[in-house]
C-alpha cells in the first residue's frame, strides 16, 4: 500500500490492518517490511492523535475542578488572584482572566496555560422549552421507592415531588433544562423526549445513591492510568471479580452504583460527577453477562479518565451500538478494548486468527482475563453473534449484587 498521511476512517482501517499483518510477520530490523511497519505505525498514531483530541474544559470549570481536587476554598485563591472580590468575580465569570492571572493560576494550581487562555463562556442558558414535569416516570419511581408512595395527582404535585427527588441527588430543579442539554455519549443520541426524562431520573438516582456513601477515598485523577485499567481488567478472571473491581475503584475515589434502567430506556452505564466532584459510574447490568459487564465498566472508567470535567455533564452509554462519529465514545471504546485485550498480543493471537473454544481459553489465560472477554471480542469483530455463547459468562454478574432488582 502507498505511504501517505491518513485522512479518512477507511484509510485508517486499511493501515491498521496492514500494521497487524506486518506485526505478525515480526520482520527483521532494517528489512523493507520493518521499515514499512515503522512508518505505518507513525501514520496510524498521528491519525489517532488528531481524531481523539478533545476540547479543553472551560477555564473556570478547570479552576473549580482543581480547587475541589486540592481541597481549596475561594479564600485560598486570594494570594493567586489578588483579592477576595477578584476571586469572586473570576469564579462568577464576571471578570476575564488577565495574562498575570493566567500565569499565577498555571503556576499555583498546575493548570496548563493553554486551558486558561480559552474564552470563558457565560453560563449556558436553559432550553427555551419549560420542564414538562409530568413526563418524569413518577409511578415507576414510586414503585422502586425513589419517591414517596402516596398518591400524587396534578402537575403541581408531580412537580414538587420530582423537585424534592432531584434535590436529594444534589441537583437544582432549575438545572434540569441545562442538564438535559449536557447529556452526552452514545446513549444520548438514541433518546427521544420521553426517554430523556427517564434517563434524567435514572442519573439522579445514581447521584443520590453516591451521595449516601461518605467513606470513599478522595479522588485523584493521577491514580488513573493504562496500568490501572489493565489491573482492573485482569480481575475478570476471578469469580468475585466484579466486586473486587468495584472495591478497587472505591479505593481511588470512584463510586460505582448498580441501578437497573427505567422502562423504555436502553442504557448500560454512565459516568458523571456528583456535587462533591467525585466521579460516579452507574451500571444497569442490562445484560447479565461477563463480557458485557467488563467492557461497560472499562468504557465508563475511560470516560472518567479522559472526558469528565464538570458536574454539568453526564456520559450515558448504550454499549451495543457502535458510534462512527462521536469521538469521546470512540476513544472510550478503544481504551476499554486495549485494557481488556492488549492490542499487540491480539494481533498475533491464535484466538483471533483461528478462533475456537480451546484457542479462546488458552489466550484468555495468557492475558489473564475471563474467556468471555476474548469470545465477546471475536463476536464483535466478526459479527457472528451466534458463536461461543457458552463462553460469555451468562448469569455470572447480577448474583454478586443481592440488592439488584431488574
Amino acid at each position: 500500500m502507498q505511504m501517505r498521511i491518513i485522512k479518512t476512517e477507511d484509510a485508517y482501517r486499511e493501515a491498521l490492518a496492514r500494521v497487524e499483518v506486518l506485526a505478525l510477520l515480526d520482520p527483521d530490523l532494517g528489512s523493507a517490511e520493518a521499515d514499512q511497519l515503522e512508518v505505518l505505525s507513525l501514520l496510524v498514531e498521528d491519525y489517532e492523535r488528531k481524531n481523539y483530541t478533545f476540547d479543553a474544559p472551560d477555564p473556570i470549570d478547570a479552576i473549580e475542578f482543581r480547587m475541589v481536587e486540592q481541597g481549596l476554598r475561594q479564600r485560598d485563591l486570594i494570594p493567586i488572584l489578588g483579592s477576595r472580590s477578584r476571586v469572586s468575580e473570576v469564579l462568577s465569570r464576571k471578570r476575564p482572566l488577565t495574562v498575570a492571572m493566567i500565569r499565577s493560576l498555571s503556576e499555583g494550581l498546575g493548570i496548563p496555560a493553554d486551558v486558561l487562555v480559552r474564552p470563558i463562556s457565560d453560563e449556558p442558558a436553559p432550553l427555551s422549552a419549560p420542564v414538562d414535569w409530568v413526563k418524569f416516570p413518577v409511578r415507576e419511581m414510586q414503585k422502586r421507592g425513589w419517591i414517596p408512595a402516596e398518591r400524587v395527582s396534578g402537575a403541581d404535585q408531580i412537580e414538587q415531588v420530582v423537585k424534592d427527588f432531584l434535590a436529594r441527588a444534589g441537583q437544582s430543579s432549575n438545572y434540569v433544562p441545562l442538564y438535559r442539554r449536557n447529556i452526552k455519549g452514545l446513549g444520548a443520541e438514541t433518546l427521544d423526549d420521553a426517554s430523556a426524562y427517564s434517563t434524567l431520573a435514572w442519573v439522579a438516582r445514581v447521584l443520590s445513591r453516591s451521595m449516601e456513601n461518605r467513606l470513599i477515598k478522595k479522588f485523584e485523577i493521577n491514580n488513573l492510568s493504562e496500568n490501572l485499567l489493565r489491573e482492573i481488567a485482569m480481575l475478570s478472571r476471578h469469580k468475585d471479580g466484579p466486586v473486587l473491581a468495584i472495591e478497587q475503584l472505591r479505593a481511588i475515589g470512584i463510586c460505582v452504583v448498580i441501578e437497573p434502567q427505567l422502562p423504555k430506556t436502553l442504557l448500560d452505564g454512565a459516568a458523571v460527577l456528583n456535587d462533591r466532584m467525585q466521579p460516579v459510574i452507574g451500571l444497569t447490568l442490562r445484560y447479565d453477562r461477563a463480557d458485557y459487564f467488563w467492557f461497560t465498566l472499562l468504557h465508563e472508567i475511560a470516560h472518567v479518565w479522559r472526558h469528565l470535567n464538570t458536574t454539568g455533564e453526564a456520559f450515558v452509554d448504550r454499549i451495543d451500538v457502535e458510534s462512527e462519529t462521536n469521538r469521546s465514545e470512540k476513544e472510550a471504546n478503544q481504551i476499554a478494548r486495549d485494557a481488556l485485550v492488549p492490542r499487540d498480543k491480539w494481533a498475533k493471537s491464535a484466538a483471533r486468527l483461528r478462533p475456537d473454544v480451546e484457542t479462546i481459553k488458552h489466550f484468555a489465560e495468557e492475558i489473564h482475563v475471563h474467556p468471555a472477554i476474548v469470545a465477546g471480542r471475536i463476536r464483535f469483530e466478526t459479527g457472528e453473534y451466534n458463536k461461543f455463547t457458552r463462553l460469555l459468562g451468562q448469569g455470572s454478574i447480577r448474583k454478586h449484587f443481592p440488592d439488584y432488582r431488574f
